[in-house]
Parts: C-alpha cells; structure tokens; sequence
C-alpha cells in the first residue's frame, strides 16, 4: 500500500508536488507536434460560446491558435502573455480504445471534443494530463473506472501513444443506479462509507453487496467472505450493465451477516454500540459485560442493523416506567387477574440467577396452569412491568441478565401501581 499519507516508491503523491513533471510533459507534446500553446483570453473563450449559442452551434473550441507558428508562440511566451497548452487533436480518422469489458470501441475522431486542455495557464494540469504521467510514473497496468470516463478514454490513448508510453488495460464498470434508474446520490440514501458505517452495516455485509453489484461470482450464490472474494473476482465476470442499488437488498446481507457473527463476536459490537448511544460507559463494569453476553444472542435473529441492539437492550440497563397502567393487563384479562399473576411471579425469581433458562420457564409454565392461564397471558404483565412494553427479547433469559434484585423492584412497582 501506499500513497500520500505513507509514502512509497512513486511518490510525491500529492498533485500540487508533481508540477514540473506535467509542464515538462506538455511543453515535450507542444514540441513534438502533439500539442500547442493556446493564448486565447477568457474574454474571446466567453464571447465565442455566446456567438455559438444564438447561431445554434456545437458549442467548443475553434482551434483559433493551433495555426500559430512556433516564431509567434514563442514570442507570446516571451511577452509574459499566459497560455494553456492544448491536446493538437486529429480531425480525421478514427481512435480504438480496447476495454476489457467493453472489447473495442471505435471513435471518429470528428466526434471528439476539439483540442482539449492539458494544462491551465496556473501550471496545474487537467485530468487527462496526470492520469497519463502519474499512471505512467507509478506502473499502472489497469485503470478501472466508471463508464462515464470512456468519452475520454480516447484522448488518453493518443496521449500514450504520443508520448512513446505503454497504454494500461482500461476497464469502464457500469455505473451504479438508484431504484428511479438515476446515478446514485445522496437523495438516493447513504452513499459514503462513513454513512453506512454509522448507519450500523457492518463492513464485511457492504462490501460483500457491492462486490455483486457488477460481478458474479456464477451459479446464485450470494455471501462470500472477503478472502472468497479475493480468489474468485475475474475481471471477465464483470458485467456491462449499470446495476441498481437496492437498500433493501443490503439491509438483508446486514442482517444475515449479524446472524453469521459468533455471539461473543457480535457481543463485542453490540457493547460498542451501546457505549456509543451512551446507555453504557466505557470501561465496562464486568456486570454489564455479562448481561451483554446474555442478552445478545436473544436479540441477535432479531436484528438488521447493529444500532437495533440499543432500543432492544435498553431496558436492561436503564430504569422503565410504565406509561399506561392498562398496558399490564391482557387484551382479554382483569387487574385483578394481572395482580395475581405479578404476585406468583414474585415467588418464582428467587433462583433466577442460579438456575438454567429451561428450568425457570418451566416454573413460569406451572403456575400458569396452576391458575388456569395461558403462559402468554401470564407471561405478559410480567413482560410490561420488566421492560416497559409489550414487545421484548424472549422473557427468561432477560430475567437472567436483569438479576433478581433488579427483576423483584420492579414487579413490586407494577404491583403498586395496580393496586394504586
């Protein structure tokens, strides 16, 4: 790896240190016939586009200095006057560029735009320009970009060609779309990775997504891992057809990759995630790692994105309150039927941290039928009073994480406000 944060065996790599290296550039293409000074002020650029407007033109240079001889270029150089140095583009003819997607594109060079700039009169190139030197500098034997670039491609070519240089492999990838068939944007959703990172996908989901946005891996195989990706990704494999990108597509590799994770893994992000929503706080009491480890794996199935663990947990770690008293009866129960059951729960928790899960929901299921009430009808003041709503992570194994102090204040609360 390298680049301008590390350094490396091509560098500079910042633009603005490579100056000397595109003006040497341009002036060897002016010198060899391939490129010239252009002295036009932008006042005579401005004048010549709004003459080309109202007579309904092609709008575009009209090569008013490529005729100047090299004397008179020379001596404009002489006089301080600035200058842009233009590509002396071919006005006959054809250009091939050869793309590995694509295979052979063939351009009339009457279609081309008309002596492009190399270089600004502030000694910075263009684009066309640094591709052409940096990748020749650093050894690049592919260019892959967006389809959007293949009009230039053409340019490029020549521009190799002209200075002796090896042309790279170019492969154009089809452009990524949103559900209206328009470029991806932001009115689309999360474009960036920074978005999606703190939108709760989790990396491996997302480039595992964008890797079959394009390609195939063959047969309808849809997870890969990275390594799997590696070994397998062919530049021949890739496709000419923009793809469109589906939020809800990625959200279900997201889920499927959370569901992929072991549960101490998927532990470790989930106490991240609540560190970072500020329901817990770094360092970890060894008390809130255990609920942690107990209660990820009840909420894992239930998960799409990793922030989903806060509003799950959050009863866990913070008091609740019960907004609605109505909320602890069930839909066909009484109060009265709702203190009876908070009552014989109350009886029920004393070992609920010593003993396994199975053996305390069987005690939950015999005094519900000792009472002649469905485990769910039992189950559901019970659930209201422990975390504050009607829907939560499976019931017994989140009475383990709360712990039996924490499990009997807050039944004795819902007796209260009952019998209130």
């Amino acid at each position: 790896d390298e680049g301008p944060d590390k350094g490396g065996p091509f560098g500079p790599y910042v633009q603005s240190e490579r100056l000397q290296k595109y003006r040497e550039t341009a002036e060897l293409l002016v010198q060899n016939g391939r490129a010239y000074r252009c002295f036009c002020t932008p006042e005579r650029l401005t004048e010549l586009r709004t003459w080309q407007e109202s007579q309904k033109m092609p709008l575009g240079y009209d090569r008013h200095c490529r005729s100047l001889s090299v004397s008179e270029s020379e001596q404009f150089v002489q006089d301080g006057l600035p200058y842009v140095v233009r590509f002396l583009q071919p006005t006959e003819g054809s250009i091939e560029v050869r793309d590995e997607i694509l295979g052979p594109v063939l351009k009339a060079c009457s279609d081309l735009p008309v002596d492009p700039v190399l270089l600004k009169s502030d000694g910075f190139p263009t684009y066309h320009l640094a591709h052409v030197v940096d990748d020749h500098a650093m050894q690049t034997t592919h260019v892959l970009r967006a389809q959007e670039w293949l009009p230039s491609a053409p340019l490029h070519v020549q521009l190799f060609n002209a200075l002796g240089w090896e042309v790279p492999r170019y492969v154009h990838l089809p452009l990524i779309l949103g559900a209206d068939g328009q470029k991806l944007s932001k009115r689309h959703g999360a474009t960036s990775v920074r978005q999606f990172r703190d939108s709760g996908y989790l990396p491996e989901a997302l480039v595992n997504y964008l890797a079959l946005l394009g390609w195939s891996g063959g047969g309808d195989r849809e997870f890969y891992s990275l390594p799997e990706l590696e070994a397998l990704f062919s530049l021949e494999r890739l496709n000419k057809s923009p793809a469109i990108f589906d939020y809800k597509k990625l959200d279900h590799f997201n889920a499927s990759f959370i569901r992929k994770k072991s549960d101490s893994e998927l532990a470790a992000l989930v106490a991240l995630e609540l560190e970072r929503s500020g329901l817990l706080h770094p360092p970890l009491a060894e008390s809130d790692q255990a609920k942690v480890a107990i209660m990820t794996p009840l909420i894992k199935e239930r998960m799409t994105f990793l922030p989903d663990a806060v509003q799950a947990l959050r009863f866990v770690f913070s008091d609740v309150h019960v907004e609605n008293i109505e909320d602890l009866v069930p839909k066909k129960g009484t109060r009265e039927g709702s203190l009876r059951v908070l009552e014989a729960a109350l009886g029920l928790i004393a070992d609920l941290e010593s003993q396994p899960t199975e053996v305390i929901e069987e005690l939950f299921r015999s005094k519900a039928e000792a009472l002649g009430v469905k485990l769910g009808d039992f189950m559901h003041p019970v659930r209201v009073a422990l975390t504050g709503s009607k829907v939560s992570p499976p019931m017994f194994g989140s009475m383990r994480a709360l712990g039996v102090a924490s499990v009997r204040k807050r039944l004795e609360a819902a007796l209260a406000a009952l019998q209130g």
